[in-house]
């Protein structure tokens, strides 16, 4: 291209292609008001770490984490779960020590989901003072008394078809019958001393009953933190696996539970759901799985008041953990976005299987 060619042309490119403008050009044509670039630059508050962290809108801390804990009653020593690599399930001996290790680390909530050896059609162990459900709490509780033990509240773990309460002649499970028996398991685990009760199974009216039988046996003191918005999804498999409540045993019973958990492809009926148990009397508000519904968390947020947890489910954390052991990423620092993303969406406290990790790499 010649010289007089490039002459025409010039006028033609746009201003970043020719000579550049100096600032004090620039300036020129903006005022010092004006809400841009040059005079604004997003770039100022993120230099260095000590100014991103002045600036920080979310943290996680070690007070933002629930530990979940697998107890299976009849075993002399913890089993490994080949799904979710660093999660075993304990004995009820072993528990007494991961309780205290748990505590020393400064983790203020653990949630205990029992893998019982007497099931039924009922899941009548759980609603028994002698049961799993008691004992694991209440050796729980001696064993940490700072920690406040959160009782999950379901009969998959307990029933021998591994869905969440009795069924009916109908194939399905008993709505009005579980809500009657769940109840009843909200008081025996507040008899042996659950701080908090979290009912799982997304029977309609449930929050209502064990706010009901709570009072009236003297435990007005017990919140309610209801899984209020919990879909079907297909992350739950490792969870399987870990408590023992895989479907599928009875040919007459349904392989799934689409009939009692959300439907993944409604976000209005979840908030609908949601804030039906916040009427009921739910003192807490639970959003699972977590990541995949990040979406439910964080327009729950902006229609209720109550404090919101979030439950990184077992898929969710073996994916993690899996993937860092292929290297195709560092578990620490994608457990932690991960983490950091709850909170973002407006979650105040986080169920996750990572929680002695992030404890230990938060207090160091």
């Amino acid at each position: 291209m010649t010289d007089k060619t490039s002459d025409k042309l010039k006028h033609l490119l746009p201003d970043a292609m020719t000579e550049p403008k100096s600032h004090a050009e620039l300036m020129k044509h903006k005022r010092l008001t004006e809400n841009a670039f040059p005079h604004v630059r997003m770039r100022r508050l993120r230099q260095n770490s000590a100014v991103r962290d002045m600036v920080r809108e979310n943290q996680v801390q070690v007070s933002d984490l629930i530990y979940p804990i697998f107890v299976e009653e009849d075993i002399d020593t913890p089993v490994a779960i080949k799904s979710m690599p660093g999660v075993v399930r304990e004995t009820e001996k072993t528990l007494t020590a991961k309780m205290k290790e748990a505590q020393e680390l400064g983790i203020r909530s653990v949630m205990l989901f029992g893998v019982s050896h007497h099931k039924d059609h009922n899941g009548s162990d759980s609603m028994s003072p002698n049961g799993l459900l008691a004992r694991m709490i209440d050796r729980a509780k001696q064993a940490a008394p700072d920690v406040a033990i959160t009782a999950d509240l379901c009969f998959c773990e307990y029933t021998d078809h591994g869905h969440c309460g009795p069924i009916n002649r109908h194939g399905d499970v008993d709505n009005d019958k579980t809500v009657e028996n769940i109840a009843m398991q909200a008081v025996i685990a507040a008899e042996a001393g659950a701080d908090i009760v979290a009912p799982s199974g997304m029977m309609d009216g449930q929050v209502s009953g064990i706010r009901h039988a709570l009072d009236v046996t003297g435990f007005t003191h017990v919140p309610v933190m209801a899984y209020a918005a919990k879909f079907a999804s297909v992350f739950y498999g490792p969870f399987r696996d870990a408590a023992g409540c895989s479907l599928g045993h009875d040919v007459n019973v349904p392989a799934h539970r689409k009939s009692y958990q959300l439907d993944p492809a409604n976000s209005r009926e979840a908030i609908r759901d949601a804030l039906m148990d916040e009427q009921e009397g739910a003192d807490i508000l639970m959003v699972k799985p977590g990541m995949p519904y990040l979406d439910i968390l964080a327009k729950l947020r902006e229609k209720t008041e109550l404090p919101l947890a979030v439950y990184q489910i077992s898929g969710e954390y073996a994916m993690i953990r899996l993937a860092a052991e292929a290297g195709a990423l560092n578990y620490q620092s994608a457990m932690m976005e991960s983490l950091l993303s709850f909170k973002r969406a407006g979650a105040d406290m986080i169920l996750t299987y990572s929680a002695l990790d992030v404890a230990n790499w938060l207090n160091k």
